[in-house]
C-alpha cells in the first residue's frame, strides 16, 4: 500500500496531510512543501529494490575502553561536561542574547587549544576581526586557535574534513545555511539539517562539535525540539543581566550527569570561575534580617546553599500581587494555600514577593520548607536563629517530607559556618553531625516553634 505524502511547512515544522498556500499554524505563505518518502527505492519498488549495508551487531556483555576526556582546565566547564571533553560529541548550548556565550566558548576554544587540541571557531554572527578585537580584550589573542567566518554549511563541513580538527564550535545554528533546503537560515527546516549534519559528520570524523543555540522569549533553544535530541549534551547558560554571576547548567548528557551546574562571574577580563559559590550566594549571616531564609540545596552533584528573600506588605483592595523570582511561581500558589488551609494563616490582601538572591533558579522541592519559613519570617517580621540552614519538602497535607542527600547538605551548611538546620523529621542522619538539628514533622510544628503561632 503507497504511504501517503506528507507536508511540512519550512518555517514552524508544522505537519499537513495536503499542500496549502499558506500555513494555519503561523501563517506564513509558500512555505509548505512534500516531504520525499524515506526509503523508497527506484522506481517507487520498495525498500527491498535498493539494499543497504549490513551493519554490526554485538552483545550487551560486550566490553568497551571507555572514551579518554579531555580536560580544559577550566574546572567548572569540566564539570559541567561531566568531567571532561568527549571525542566525536556534539554539544549544544544556549542562552540569552548578551549572556555571554560567544565569550564563553571562545574563552573555552583557547582553553582547549592550550591544552594540546586542535580547536577551530567558525562565526556566522561577526567577522574574523571581531572575535580577534574579543581576543585581545580577554587576553587570549596568543592562544593556538583556527578562526574562520561563514554560514554556508557546505563550505564549512569541507574546511573541518580537510583541517581535521579536535574541536569545532559553531557560532551560531542559527546563521548556518544549507543549500540543500528551501528556505531560509534560522527557519526550522534549516536548523534541524544543519544540526543533523553537524553531528553526524561528528560522529563520523571523530571531531567534537559545540553548537551555540539561540533561545526564544521562554528561554527554549529556537528552532525545532528535535536538535536537542539529536545531540550528546545540552547546557543552557543563564544568569541576569543585573547580576555578574552566570551559571552553565546541563539539562542532558548522555557522558555526565544531568542538572550540574558551574558557576561564572563576569569580569571586565572575560568569565572567572567561582570555586565555592555557596559563599558567593550568601549575604552577612551575621545579621540575618526578617524574611532571609538560607537553603541548602543541591545542583546535580554539587551541593549548594542560597538565600530566599521574602517581602510581605499589605496590598491595596482586591488588587494582591504574587511576584516570584528564581523559583516556581505555581509552587510559590502552592505553599500559600497550605499555609492558609493547614496552618489557618492568611496572605488574603496581602503582596508576596520572593526573590532567590544572586541570580541563581532553583527548581528542587527541597526549597518548600525553606520558602515558607521566608515568607513566615517575613509576615510576622521575626527572623529565624542567626546561621540557620532549612530544607525539605511540603505535602498537600502540610507534613513535611525528606530529601535526598541529607548529609551532604549539612556538610555543606557546616563548612561554611551554619550552626542550625531544620529538615524534615524522618530525615536520615549519620553518627558525626555537627550542628544542631530541628527536625519538623509538619509545618505546623515550624510555626509554633519560631512564630508563636499552632
Amino acid at each position: 500500500m503507497a504511504k501517503a505524502a506528507t507536508f511540512t511547512c519550512s518555517n514552524c515544522g508544522a505537519v499537513h496531510s495536503k499542500w496549502s498556500g499558506r500555513c494555519d499554524d503561523c501563517g506564513s505563505w509558500n512555505t509548505i512543501s512534500e516531504d520525499a518518502p524515506l526509503g523508497t527505492g527506484p522506481k517507487g519498488k520498495g525498500l527491498g529494490a535498493a539494499r543497504g549495508k549490513g551493519i554490526a551487531l554485538t552483545d550487551l556483555s560486550a566490553e568497551e575502553a571507555p572514551r579518554p576526556r579531555s580536560q580544559s582546565g577550566m574546572a567548572e566547564l569540566d564539570r559541567v561536561l561531566g568531567g571532561g571533553l568527549v571525542p566525536a560529541s556534539a554539544i549544544l548550548v544556549g542562552g540569552d542574547p548578551g549572556i555571554g556565550k560567544s565569550t564563553l566558548l571562545l574563552q573555552a576554544a583557547a582553553a582547549f587549544a592550550n591544552s594540546g587540541l586542535k580547536a577551530v571557531y567558525v562565526s556566522g554572527e561577526e567577522a574574523t576581526n571581531q572575535v580577534r578585537m574579543r581576543a585581545r580584550r580577554l587576553g587570549l589573542q596568543d592562544a593556538p586557535v583556527k578562526l574562520a567566518a561563514d554560514t554556508n554549511l557546505r563550505n564549512i563541513l569541507t574546511t573541518l574534513e580537510k583541517e581535521a580538527p579536535d574541536l569545532a564550535i559553531i557560532d551560531s545554528i542559527q546563521t548556518m545555511w544549507l543549500d540543500t533546503v528551501e528556505s531560509a537560515p534560522g527557519s526550522v527546516s534549516q536548523v534541524r539539517a544543519a544540526a543533523h549534519e553537524l553531528t553526524s559528520f561528528a560522529k563520523r570524523h571523530g571531531i567534537s562539535v559545540i553548537l551555540v543555540g539561540h533561545v526564544t522569549k521562554e528561554g527554549q533553544i529556537a528552532g525545532p525540539r528535535v536538535v536537542e535530541h539529536m545531540v550528546d549534551t545540552v547546557l543552557y547558560f543563564e544568569g541576569e543581566r543585573g547580576h555578574q554571576f552566570r551559571i552553565l547548567r546541563a539539562v542532558k548528557n548522555r557522558f555526565g550527569p544531568a542538572d550540574e551546574i558551574g558557576v561564572f562571574e563576569m569580569t571586565g577580563e572575560g568569565l572567572s570561575e567561582v570555586a565555592n559559590p555557596s559563599a558567593l550566594f550568601l549575604s552577612d549571616q551575621e545579621a540575618q534580617p526578617p524574611g532571609s531564609v538560607v537553603f541548602a540545596g543541591i545542583e546535580g552533584t554539587r551541593p549548594v546553599l542560597c538565600e530566599f528573600q521574602a517581602l510581605v506588605a499589605p496590598a491595596p483592595a482586591g488588587q494582591a500581587r504574587r511576584s516570584v523570582v528564581g523559583w516556581d511561581g505555581g509552587r510559590l500558589a502552592m505553599i500559600l494555600a497550605v499555609l492558609e488551609s493547614r496552618c489557618g494563616i492568611p496572605f488574603a490582601g496581602l503582596d508576596v514577593y520572593l526573590n532567590v538572591a544572586g541570580g541563581l533558579r532553583i527548581s528542587e522541592p527541597a526549597a518548600d520548607l525553606a520558602v515558607a519559613a521566608a515568607l513566615l519570617s517575613a509576615r510576622e517580621d521575626a527572623a529565624l536563629p542567626r546561621r540557620t540552614v532549612v530544607f525539605g519538602e511540603i505535602s498537600l497535607s502540610g507534613s513535611v517530607r525528606p530529601v535526598g542527600q541529607t548529609e551532604t547538605r549539612l556538610k555543606e551548611a557546616e563548612k561554611l559556618g551554619f550552626e542550625v538546620a531544620i529538615l524534615p523529621e524522618r530525615s536520615k542522619l549519620g553518627q558525626n553531625v555537627g550542628l544542631q538539628v530541628q527536625k519538623m514533622p509538619d509545618l505546623a510544628a515550624l510555626v509554633g516553634r519560631f512564630f508563636g503561632a499552632g
